[in-house]
């Protein structure tokens, strides 16, 4: 994209833009299709990002933890869960470790089983919460020390399911670049469509153009133009009404899980403003290399 070509498009000749009729169905399908685009480029931004989020907290969060489960008669439920606190305070790379209380254990089983669990009559396991300092616990060492002094204690790192579950994310992350991409890609196919139909039923004008002196920079310029106007103010609008809808959104919260807080954050509000000019960008291209391929094929 040469300067003298960006600075023709901003720079407006309404003589040249006497040369594209402003109504149509070219001019409709233009500004629908861009819009339509834009409103779906930022639901794929929103979720890339999103995704991210998601994929960053599980992984900073769930990799400094572990849970010891201790599993016993009720009679040696307490001493094991002594001995195990002490092998714990003695095992490098752990910086805390604590026995979570009956409350605890009842606020993690009420989702599932109600919050009137009668705790002390079941034979629930006693849960350890560890935290992992720097540089890191070595978990087999530490499985190999509590099988041989803890008979009744599983350590469980988290790792097991929670790559999956950042694997997830991260590729979702990656479906919604992949989205944007093929948003663009289809949004140049469009509007090269549109801009070729424009081009072949304004021919004859062309033609006269041509025979009083006009020369085909300046007829492409004017249908370049034309068309990028176009795209731009219907990506606008799309993004508007995209945004909006970003905003009805549900916000994140414990309760809703992952399918919540799926819009943006911070300065990410500001990303789509980027969608309104990277359609004019794509638009631009895609009417100049059709206007140059059937400026020729007229030739």
């Amino acid at each position: 994209m040469s300067s003298g070509a960006i600075r023709n498009l901003l720079t407006r000749d309404t003589s040249a833009d006497r040369v594209v009729p402003p109504t149509g169905y070219t001019a409709q399908l233009t500004v629908f299709v861009s819009g339509a685009m834009a409103f779906l480029a930022v639901f794929a931004l929103a979720l890339s990002l999103a995704s991210g989020r998601l994929a960053d907290r599980w992984a900073t969060e769930l990799a400094g933890a572990a849970t010891l489960r201790i599993n016993a008669p009720a009679d040696q439920l307490a001493a094991q869960t002594e001995a195990a606190l002490a092998v714990l305070s003695q095992t490098p790379g752990v910086a805390s470790a604590r026995a979570l209380t009956a409350e605890e254990q009842i606020a993690l089983l009420s989702p599932w089983f109600g919050s009137d669990l009668p705790l002390d009559t079941l034979p629930v396991p006693q849960l350890i919460e560890v935290i992992e300092g720097e540089p890191g616990m070595d978990a087999a060492g530490l499985r190999l020390r509590l099988g041989a002094e803890v008979p009744g204690a599983v350590l469980d790192d988290h790792t097991r399911w929670r790559e999956p579950l950042v694997d997830a994310a991260m590729s979702l992350r990656r479906l919604g670049w992949v989205s944007i991409l093929l948003i663009g890609g289809a949004t140049a196919a469009m509007i090269t469509l549109a801009a070729n139909a424009s081009l072949a039923a304004n021919a004859q004008i062309i033609e006269v153009l041509r025979l009083v002196g006009a020369q085909d920079r300046f007829i492409a310029n004017a249908f370049v133009r034309r068309f990028t106007y176009r795209a731009f103010f219907g990506a606008m609008v799309g993004m508007f009404l995209g945004m909006t809808g970003v905003l009805l959104l549900p916000e994140a919260s414990d309760e809703g899980g992952f399918l919540t807080g799926l819009g943006f954050k911070g300065v990410g509000w500001l990303l789509p403003i980027l969608i309104p000019i990277l359609g004019a960008t794509v638009a631009f291209l895609a009417t100049w290399s059709a206007a140059s391929r059937k400026l020729k094929e007229l030739s």
